[in-house]
This record gives C-alpha cells, sequence and structure tokens, in this order.
C-alpha cells in the first residue's frame, strides 16, 4: 500500500510496529546499534461466557455453551402464555447468544416452534429433538422438519431410554437414523437416558453420537440402576462421572441436563454450585436449562457468565 493511500489510524500504526523493532543509532561515529525486541506479553486466557460456541464432541458441530431447555413439564412452563410469548422468549435467548434450542416431539414446545424461530438465521440456530417411540422414525423426522419449517434438525435423539436392552427394541430405528443422516435431515444423532443400565449400553455402542445426561453435584434426579422412567431419589453421581469420562475418551458430544436438579435446586447458592460443577468438567460440552422467564434467563446467564468469569 503506498503512503498516500494510508488512513491516520493505519499510518500511526505502522509508525508504531517500525518503532518497536527499529535499529536505534546509538553511536557517536554514526555505527548502529540493533536493539532486541521485547517479548510480546502472554495471550490471556480466553474469558468464557455462556454464550460461546464450543464444539459438540467430534460431531462437526457447534453449540452455545448454555441451551435453553424447552421441556420443563413437559413444555408446559415455556408454553405458558401462548405463541407470541414464547416467540419472545426464543427471540430473547437468541439476542443473549444463546443459540441451542432442545425440544422433544412429546414436549407442548414441539408444535410451537417453527413459529418461533421463524426469522433467525437457520445457520446461527442448533435445535435438537426427541422422538419417544421405535416407529415411522424417518416419517417422524421428516415431520419434524415440516413442523420446524427447516431443512434440517442439527441433532435428533432417542428419548427418555432405560432399559438396558434398548438399542435391540430400537435396531431398526436407529439404522433409520443413520439413513436420515445421510439424507441430510439431520446433522447427528444420540440419545437421552434416564437409567444407568441402559447409560452404559449407549456409552458402549459405537451408534450414538452425542449423549444429554442428567448430571449435578447433589445428585438430584440422577441415573440410577433402577431401570425405571424416573427416580425422584438423591442418587450416587460417581458412576454417571465414570461414564462421561468413558464419552470423552470417545469423542462423543455431550450435554448435561437436570443441572439444577429439575428445579428441586431452590436457592442461588445450590444452583451456583451445580454450574461451577458443570462448568469445571471437561467432559461436558454444553447444558441445557429449562427456564421459566425471560428474566429467569437472565439470571442464569449471569450467574453462568460469573462461574465462568471466576475459573478463569
Amino acid at each position: 500500500m503506498k503512503p498516500e493511500n494510508l488512513s491516520r489510524r493505519q499510518f500511526l500504526g505502522q509508525v508504531a510496529v517500525v518503532a518497536g523493532t527499529a535499529v536505534v543509532a546509538s553511536s557517536a561515529f554514526g555505527q548502529a546499534a540493533e536493539t532486541a525486541p521485547a517479548a510480546a506479553p502472554a495471550t490471556a486466557a480466553a474469558k468464557r461466557t455462556a454464550s460461546d460456541l464450543v464444539p459438540l464432541g467430534n460431531t462437526g458441530l457447534k453449540v452455545s455453551r448454555l441451551g435453553l431447555g424447552l421441556g420443563s413439564s413437559n413444555g408446559g412452563v415455556q408454553a405458558a402464555g401462548g405463541q407470541e410469548r414464547f416467540n419472545a422468549f426464543i427471540k430473547h435467548a437468541f439476542d443473549q447468544g444463546i443459540t441451542m434450542f432442545d425440544t422433544a416431539l412429546n414436549y407442548t414446545t414441539y408444535k410451537m416452534m417453527g413459529p418461533a424461530i421463524k426469522g433467525l438465521p437457520r445457520e446461527k440456530i442448533f435445535i435438537q429433538s426427541k422422538i419417544e417411540q421405535p416407529r415411522n422414525i424417518l416419517d417422524t423426522i421428516d415431520n419434524h422438519r415440516k413442523q420446524f419449517n427447516t431443512d434440517y434438525v442439527d441433532s435428533m435423539l432417542v428419548h427418555i431410554q432405560y432399559r438396558a436392552n434398548w438399542l435391540d427394541t430400537w435396531k431398526q430405528a436407529l439404522e433409520d437414523y443413520t439413513a436420515a443422516i445421510d439424507k441430510k435431515w439431520i446433522k447427528a444423532r444420540g440419545v437421552s437416558c434416564h437409567s444407568l443400565p441402559a447409560l452404559r449400553a449407549s456409552v458402549e455402542s459405537d451408534w450414538t453420537q452425542v449423549h444429554l445426561v442428567r448430571v449435578n453435584p447433589q445428585g438430584m434426579r440422577m441415573d440410577s440402576e433402577q431401570q425405571v422412567q424416573d427416580t425422584r431419589v438423591v442418587g450416587d453421581i460417581k458412576p454417571v462421572l465414570d461414564q462421561l469420562k468413558t464419552m470423552r475418551e470417545k469423542k462423543r458430544g455431550v450435554i448435561g441436563m437436570k443441572i439444577f436438579g429439575d428445579g428441586q435446586m431452590k436457592t442461588d447458592k445450590e444452583r451456583e454450585a451445580s454450574l461451577k460443577f458443570a462448568m469445571g468438567m471437561e467432559e461436558i460440552d454444553s447444558v441445557i436449562i429449562g427456564f421459566s422467564s425471560i428474566e429467569q434467563m437472565d439470571t442464569g446467564i449471569k450467574m453462568m457468565n460469573k462461574v465462568l468469569a471466576e475459573a478463569a
């Protein structure tokens, strides 16, 4: 670039660079004495925030570090107030950089997603949904695309598995998930487990790309050895942590859920401790939390940012 085409800002910037590495004339005889350039300052660690886009395992996809769970009381909490309120809820999350939205076929919010994401840049949002029954999978996934008015769903999970043999009962359905990836109807496949036997089976299987895992340090609503759909007892976190380590070794995508114990954690102290626990685990890529209002969402984002800043 010619000097006459430089802006004042560019000119001053080049002067500063030259000055920092210049050869300084310091000899009485006009001989130049080189001054070694100063060492570059160490790069500060990048500041982590709730809105960061982070890799989801080895899927090649990225998600916001905090995602919006849309299934509290099967979505009734988020759907309360109707479509317009829900639209504003999703738009507010997007404006804060929270761009991962987790719904399911059996959530009230499922049919509300299409209008809610209308007008948002599709390439900048991540939609995850879940299917509970292993019937007509390809048709069901195609209906998701039509319902959401989109060409694809980013992540499609098998929902609420608690039997150790779920991979056998879903054998044909799992092949259909893979076929949906080939059709580019979905980008990643995975499972949401509700028991340790089902979780172990999902980790052992090479089919799984994404795990949605219940995790919090208090053990609230944790997967247990009971092969039932849900337990309300406080469980042992260690077996879940063991599975999370194996997921990381296999480079699986891992999204944490039940971070606030499905609403059982009532105080900021409890919730902050749980967020600190999740954010301190390299095995967890992202978490979803089911906020009930914009105000609660803003509080959660602020809390996560605080936890991340303190951990830096």
